[in-house]
């Protein structure tokens, strides 16, 4: 069993939580001075948000709104304090989207991450990640250094040169995205190679089905998942109870309805929200865009942290309809206009040739003046004309779809 990194991971949820809600207002005192983020945030009083209702109410920042933001006022938008030659490392992301890297140690917070992988101090860790203008590499080399580890910057590709690196150096562990370990130990048993010295990984940077984790693991690689993104690091990491991912120390998680910035019932599925409580590169309410669920209860593996179900797919579900864009946020704007509507999803099909939508409500209510009522609001939210469907509540399947489209695509 691989050993906690700290005190912190096992820790009462309460003290957990206190902490958070203790530094929460303190991270909006330092973040309300910067221009960009008042006029992102409004007028608040930081003092005031002291608990998850508060922070609910503030506005979501989202990530694909982030290359625009940051192309009005390069390189951060305003919203990272300092002068860019402030911070150790420089990067850019596909987008562009522009991150810095504070100077200190395990800044992405991959440590915590390693250790729960059986990661350890004297370990060599062959790293795959790209070194080149993303931090994703950077980001597991600090993890590993933290660790106490020795790092191979591969990178990516060349696999002759990363057998010789193998086989020279013997590194029993490998830090990269799942499909490039695939392509590792496939190479290694065609070409003869030995990579047999690698017995554990830390992978991240795309899905990691179960299928591949059964063949990887067939192999006697023994491999953990992250979820990570490239503003913060790791948000959440596999531990060897292999229910979920724990949720990172310093972040607080919000599972909100896509398009909105509500959050769901527990165990619904949502949009990931995080803030994150680094006065050097504050995130507050950010919207990743991606897809998840809150797990009920602890981990078997005593740490205490908020458990999630990990990568369900995007959020973003935006489609065209007869040449005009419908978005999630249209769809949350319909039910907010009827309290009689619990949860909705719009369908986009094609009847005859022909582009239609169904609106589907869970509602206790069957009157025709309700459904004549909806009906208007869609098409005055969304400027088309669509069905709507009343069903039962709790009806509708919870995978955080609020638009599904059903058309077949070729």
């Amino acid at each position: 069993m691989a050993a906690h990194y700290d005190k912190r991971e096992t820790r009462d949820e309460a003290a957990r939580e206190k902490d958070l809600m203790k530094r929460l207002p303190q991270v909006l005192t330092s973040v309300v001075k910067m221009p960009a983020w008042r006029r992102h945030l409004g007028k608040i009083d930081p003092r005031s948000i002291t608990s998850r209702a508060a922070l609910a109410q503030l506005p979501i920042q989202r990530k694909s709104e982030l290359p625009g933001l940051q192309k009005a006022s390069l390189p951060f938008g305003g919203f990272v304090p300092g002068k860019p030659s402030a911070f150790g490392r420089l990067f850019m992301s596909p987008g562009p989207i522009f991150e810095p890297e504070a100077i200190g140690q395990d800044v992405w917070r991959v440590a915590r991450a390693m250790a729960a992988a059986g990661f350890k101090r004297g370990d060599i860790v062959l790293n795959t990640f790209s070194y080149h203008l993303t931090p994703g590499a950077w980001c597991f080399d600090s993890g590993a250094r933290a660790v106490g580890c020795a790092v191979i910057p591969a990178g990516p590709g060349n696999t002759d040169a990363q057998f010789d690196l193998i086989e020279a150096y013997r590194p029993g562990a490998y830090a990269g995205t799942p499909d490039f370990l695939k392509i590792l130990l496939d190479a290694a048993k065609e070409k003869g190679r030995d990579a047999s010295s690698i017995k554990r990984a830390l992978v991240g940077g795309a899905a990691f089905p179960a299928s591949l984790q059964k063949e990887v693991a067939a192999r006697g690689v023994d491999a953990y998942q992250t979820y990570a993104i490239a503003e913060c690091g790791v948000i959440a990491y596999e531990t060897e109870a292999r229910e979920g991912l724990v949720l990172n120390e310093d972040i607080i998680l919000e599972v909100v309805r896509p398009g909105t910035g509500d959050p769901v019932a527990p165990g619904e599925v949502g949009e990931v929200v995080i803030t994150v409580l680094d006065p050097h590169h504050p995130l507050i309410r950010f919207a990743v865009g991606d897809l998840t669920a809150i797990l009920p209860g602890q981990s078997p593996c005593g740490r205490t942290n908020t458990r999630i179900k990990g990568w369900m797919g995007r959020a973003d579900q935006t489609a065209k309809v007869k040449g005009m864009f419908v978005r999630p946020e249209q769809v949350a704007e319909v039910v907010k206009r009827h309290s009689e509507i619990a949860r909705a999803r719009l369908v986009i099909s094609r009847v005859e040739e022909t582009d239609a939508m169904t609106l589907k409500v869970e509602t206790r209510t069957r009157a025709v003046e309700f459904i004549h009522a909806v009906t208007e609001s869609v098409q005055a939210v969304l400027k088309l004309k669509g069905a709507v469907e009343p069903v039962k509540p709790g009806s509708l399947p919870n995978d955080g779809k609020v638009i599904e489209d059903t058309r077949p695509v070729g």
